[in-house]
């Protein structure tokens, strides 16, 4: 889909041939004299219309208007979230088969933030996954004129990074919701790979890919553990990008890259055990992340790093009370195989001190428990510098990807003591989101180092079901702070 910004006032608006217009209208709206301007006044009159956030009117073939199916959409405040969830509730306007071209024009000049949210909630309301289908759907609308009154620079910077996180976030959502059959590590890798092919060297990226010999060449007996049990073989991916000066210390993702979890010998219930192909949604953020970057191409060095494997039961796969090394050199009593992703995050996390990162955050659908205590608003946080944490929340905020910060005590990795290993992988239900992240804290010492529980935000079950592509937004956002141009 192509997103374009454009000056367009009520009365230019009204002559705009496309196939649906959608009005955006706040509770500031002040009426001109154009045909348009007079149909929001006369409806709002009327009350068939308000400007409250959410309600809406549709016309068909309105005298004066050329779009043959106009959307008056209130705004309310025009704060980006009530831009957001207002048209998201009009997007069904733009789901027709008719709808190949639109134009969403605020009825006045709206922040960059709130153009932001518009851009975001079209890209989200249109979203089609075709993939797997015998014949591929594929979204029907091509065109959306973005139309504000008038123009200035900070809203062109603004809708440049919104198209461009678009993009990322639609590349993490067609990689976590194709099935797990055309979503392995390889392919995973593969994806990776496509994201740099065909760029100049001059771009800053590469991609390389590690195979089960090289990573055990690293002494990654933790991550190699979970893959054992899996007729796939694993992949560590590792993709550069250096938009910054050299001596700029780079900031580290990591992914969690389970392409799908059956919890191994500890396995899971039957009932939708179809979601754990989700399980590579840290990895899949990751991947869109560096999607935008291709895009936006801004002066900032960045590391990707995706372990990727399945954790599946046969043979040869680890057991409970089996103890591995790690590449820390430190030994994990692994009582719950069902608990993988914190197994091969801890060997990326050691391998990412080569880079001497200036911070390191990883991102992974870790544990139940963090949709228990967040449900699916905000995603899980715990940082151990507070400066990190609190750009990480801003950027969640500016982003509209929200993330809630969590402690991380000492006192809860008392639960993760072992009599056989440095470390037992697991602790009691009790806190559980907060000892899988103690027990990531582990690795992470060298570094300033964040973890995002996304369990709860990185997809949607029932009939809803599917990838949100979150956090794309708020890493890239976060990333985006640091530019330096």
């Amino acid at each position: 889909m192509n997103f374009e910004l454009k000056t367009l006032s009520l009365a230019s608006a009204a002559k705009t041939k496309v196939n649906t217009l959608i009005v955006l209208v706040s509770d500031t709206f002040e009426a001109g004299k154009d045909p348009l301007s007079a149909l929001i006044a006369k409806a709002v009159q009327a009350k068939d219309f308000s400007t409250a956030a959410g309600k809406s009117l549709q016309a068909y073939s309105t005298p004066g208007i050329a779009a043959p199916k106009l959307v008056l959409v209130g705004t309310g405040h025009a704060k980006p979230q009530e831009v957001r969830s207002a048209l998201s509730g009009a997007m069904s306007a733009l789901k027709s088969a008719e709808t190949e071209k639109a134009a969403v024009v605020f009825a006045g000049s709206p922040t960059p933030s709130a153009l932001h949210a518009a851009v975001l909630a079209v890209a989200e309301g249109t979203y089609v996954y075709g993939t797997t289908f015998a014949k591929p759907k594929t979204r029907k609308l091509g065109q959306v004129w973005v139309g504000v009154a008038s123009m200035n620079q900070a809203l062109k910077n603004r809708f440049a990074t919104a198209v461009a996180m678009v993009q990322g976030i639609e590349f993490a959502k067609e990689w976590a919701n194709r099935p797990a059959n055309h979503a392995t590590p390889s392919m995973l890798a593969k994806a990776a790979e496509s994201l740099v092919k065909g760029l100049p060297k001059s771009a800053g990226f590469e991609c390389d890919i590690l195979g089960p010999k090289e990573v055990a060449k690293l002494g990654m007996g933790s991550f190699i553990s979970v893959a054992k049990g899996s007729a796939e073989p694993l992949r560590f991916i590792v993709l550069k990008y250096q938009g910054g000066a050299k001596s700029e210390a780079p900031t580290v993702l990591v992914g969690k890259g389970i392409t799908f979890d059956t919890g191994g010998i500890s396995i899971k219930p039957a009932p939708e055990m179809d979601e754990m192909k989700f399980d590579m949604g840290g990895a899949a953020s990751v991947l869109g992340v560096f999607k935008s970057l291709t895009v936006l191409q801004p002066k900032i060095n960045v590391i990707g790093l995706i372990p990727a494997c399945e954790n599946m039961p046969d043979g040869m796969a680890v057991k409970p009370g089996d103890v591995v090394t790690s590449m820390s050199g430190q030994t994990i009593e692994i009582l719950n195989t069902d608990a993988e992703g914190r197994l091969i995050l801890c060997d990326a996390l050691t391998y990412a001190e080569r880079f001497k990162p200036k911070a390191v955050i990883d991102i992974a659908t870790l544990t139940g428990a963090c949709v228990i205590a967040l449900g699916a608003v905000r995603s899980g946080m715990f940082a151990t510098e507070d400066k990190l944490a609190q750009a990480l929340q801003s950027a969640g905020h500016e982003a509209l990807d929200l993330c809630w910060r969590m402690p991380l005590d000492d006192e809860y990795a008392e639960t993760l003591k072992s009599n056989f290993a440095d470390v037992a992988n697991v602790g009691g239900r009790a806190g559980g989101a907060i000892t899988a992240a103690k027990f990531l804290h582990r690795f992470a010492k060298k570094y300033p180092w964040a973890h995002l529980d996304i369990a709860g935000t990185a997809w949607k079950g029932g009939a809803a079901k599917g990838a949100t592509g979150r956090p794309v937004g708020l890493l890239l956002q976060y990333l985006l702070s640091h530019d330096a141009s």
